[in-house]
């Protein structure tokens, strides 16, 4: 029997980040997280229950008693490619942080990818968890930490460097969120880390998202970091996130 994995939600949506944003996906949020970032705007706290959209890209969500099943997991996946044909790109494992649950996901990946490409979205932390799923993964979007803005302390720069490293058989990119106290030291200590592992990593400049949602960095300042990242880095690019623009989930 198949292990057993503790979830929120999943839905379908528009991917507002990173290197796959515009992109239709299923969504798996899972709960939990090794992290307490300052900015966070998302539910991950563990409950009794997890939801799923009642049909894809609906909004409305019906609740489920936990935990998730694998066999659930493939019937949603399969029902909602047989309503929706060819409009999912991919199956985006999100949180909260998703590798809390490795040993879970080494067994469910294999089976999942099957059926539909895996995006792992990670706060690129958990390295020696990485190992045990990595090989079933086609993208990774890797969000390294400052602290500028995260509130994260910088012990995190090394775990970066080692969980960037590992991820390279599959396609990965990094995503930083950006603020006015947003410093030329960080941008230079992230192209440090990318330029280590490969140059051509596509890094993801996104300006931070205040709580009435305004953006809490100035547009000059957004060019300035950009300026200065892309002087080191093949392709750099500035994404604020789409979803909240589109008003998805």
């Amino acid at each position: 029997m198949s292990k057993l994995l503790c979830i929120n939600e999943i839905f379908s949506s528009i991917q507002g980040e990173g290197m796959l944003a515009g992109r239709r996906q299923i969504f798996v949020r899972l709960t939990g997280c090794n992290l307490d970032c300052r900015y966070c705007d998302t539910n991950f706290e563990h409950s009794d229950s997890y939801r799923v959209e009642t049909e894809p890209g609906s909004g409305l969500l019906v609740e489920y008693p936990q935990p998730l099943s694998l066999q659930k997991m493939l019937s949603i996946i399969a029902d909602w490619q047989t309503r929706l044909p060819g409009a999912h790109h991919s199956i985006s494992f999100t949180g909260g942080e998703p590798l809390l649950n490795a040993d879970v996901l080494a067994e469910w990946f294999p089976e999942i990818r099957k059926l539909i490409p895996i995006h792992l979205e990670t706060n690129g932390t958990m390295n020696m968890a990485l190992l045990s799923v990595v090989g079933h993964v086609d993208y990774i979007s890797m969000d390294m930490k400052l602290p500028s803005t995260s509130g994260c302390t910088e012990h995190l720069w090394e775990l970066h460097d080692l969980f960037l490293k590992q991820s390279l058989s599959s396609e990965v990119s990094v995503k930083i969120v950006v603020g006015d106290s947003t410093g030329s030291d960080e941008i230079n200590k992230v192209c440090d880390i990318i330029t280590a592992a490969d140059h051509s990593i596509s890094l993801f400049v996104q300006p931070l998202t205040l709580p009435d949602g305004s953006l809490g960095i100035s547009a000059s300042h957004i060019l300035r970091l950009q300026e200065l990242a892309s002087s080191r880095l093949k392709d750099v690019r500035v994404i604020p996130q789409m979803h909240k623009l589109l008003g998805v989930l």
